[in-house]
């Protein structure tokens, strides 16, 4: 039986290694991937410095003492309860990571009073193990999206037997029934292209990247063994459509996709290699073919980061700059991100031996009126793995010349 088990990992390992790039051949012509928002952007850059305004910690469940992996998630117009709520934050929580009684949370930002609300259970691994069929016995990393109609869907690792190396995909879908109730299971997404009956060791982390016909590239990672990155492409109903692998090395993870044009993309990922420096890739084709680039000249001791292109057309990442450790999170900015000299860095929260400010997420909340100055940029992190930290910060922006 060992041996059995040991020759499945194997299998697994090389479906994912081999990279069936299913996403080539079911790639249409002349596919987008950013708004007219963006196209703007691109030719009418400004000059953004970004300060923080205030800093909270979201209300954590009675009685729950860990709190991990948060995702912010801006609701379209076009959803139901766009009018209250402004923005939503997914995290899992429970007595300690991996712990079997942990769930996947949120909290909804209420647009008139700024207020986050208490926290409510979204998940948690019996109801969603019953849903599919399987057994569940530990879920992390929720990623949020909005699809083409304003519905909005949630990515969860799930894991079975082994740890988070051995885990799937779970697919959740929004209830509009239940405000603060129970989301709806829709699949486990299939992605162990050459074992499908395995389905193992691929994992979200990251925020999905709109295209403009309503469905999105959603950043996945392999994890078991030799570990590389790929992206889902999800149709504009949230259904899976092609895999792709957008990398050669087999030492990253956690890929955080930027857009710079419609054809043009970045993905920064988590680098476990001996450089010790954030790894990163590019397409300047629309995703046909990604090339590796050289790593940064950030620092990444084997952490998360996030990554947004703004409304006026900075990129934003934010990562933690120690060689090692997580005791400190920086956000950098620039509107040349492939030239190493022109990034502005400031912290974000900085403590002490043993801290861990972590696992960030970024999202940018639109001003309603056209007129009115850039939106508000809101990072979310994990504190002290005792909760989730939010922060608002506002922009002061002029022309680039």
């Amino acid at each position: 039986m060992v041996t059995l088990h040991r020759w499945a990992l194997v299998a697994v390992s090389l479906a994912m290694v081999l990279g069936v790039d299913a996403f080539r051949r079911a790639q249409q012509p002349g596919l987008p991937a950013a708004s007219a928002q963006l196209e703007r952007a691109t030719h009418d850059p400004q000059t953004c410095v970004w300060s923080p305004g205030s800093r909270s910690v979201l209300p954590m469940p009675e009685g729950v003492g860990a709190a991990h992996a948060s995702s912010l998630l801006v609701l379209p117009p076009s959803h139901p309860d766009h009018a209250r709520t402004s923005m939503m934050a997914f995290w899992f929580a429970g007595t300690r990571e991996s712990a079997a009684d942990v769930s996947i949370v949120a909290s909804r930002l209420d647009r008139s009073t700024g207020e986050w609300s208490p926290a409510f259970t979204v998940v948690d691994r019996e109801q969603a193990g019953r849903s599919l069929g399987v057994r569940l016995r530990r879920l992390g990393n929720p990623v949020g999206w909005a699809d083409a109609q304003g519905r909005l869907h949630l990515f969860v690792v799930g894991t079975g037997l082994g740890g988070w190396a051995a885990s799937r995909v779970v697919h959740l879908q929004e209830d509009v029934n239940h405000r603060q109730g129970l989301w709806l299971a829709r699949g486990i997404l299939p992605l162990t292209p050459l074992v499908p009956s395995l389905n193992t060791s691929v994992l979200v982390r990251t925020a999905p990247m709109p295209l403009d016909d309503g469905g999105a590239l959603l950043p996945v990672y392999f994890e078991l063994g030799l570990k590389h990155s790929a992206v889902v492409r999800l149709g504009p109903t949230g259904d899976m459509q092609a895999l792709q692998r957008i990398t050669r090395r087999h030492d990253v993870l956690q890929p955080a996709l930027v857009p710079l044009s419609s054809q043009h993309w970045l993905a920064f990922h988590r680098n476990q290699g001996p450089s010790n420096r954030l790894a990163v890739s590019a397409t300047t084709d629309a995703g046909a073919h990604w090339q590796d680039l050289p790593d940064a000249t950030f620092s990444n001791a084997d952490s998360s980061v996030a990554a947004l292109r703004t409304a006026s057309g900075a990129v934003v990442l934010l990562h933690n700059p120690a060689e090692s450790g997580r005791q400190a999170l920086w956000l950098s900015q620039t509107t040349q991100p492939q030239d190493p000299t022109a990034w502005q860095t400031r912290p974000v929260v900085e403590g002490g031996t043993g801290d861990e400010y972590s696992y960030p997420s970024v999202a940018e909340l639109p001003v309603l009126s056209p007129a009115a100055p850039p939106g508000e940029l809101w990072l979310s992190y994990t504190h002290r793995r005792q909760a989730i930290a939010v922060e608002r910060w506002t922009a002061d922006c002029r022309k680039t010349p």
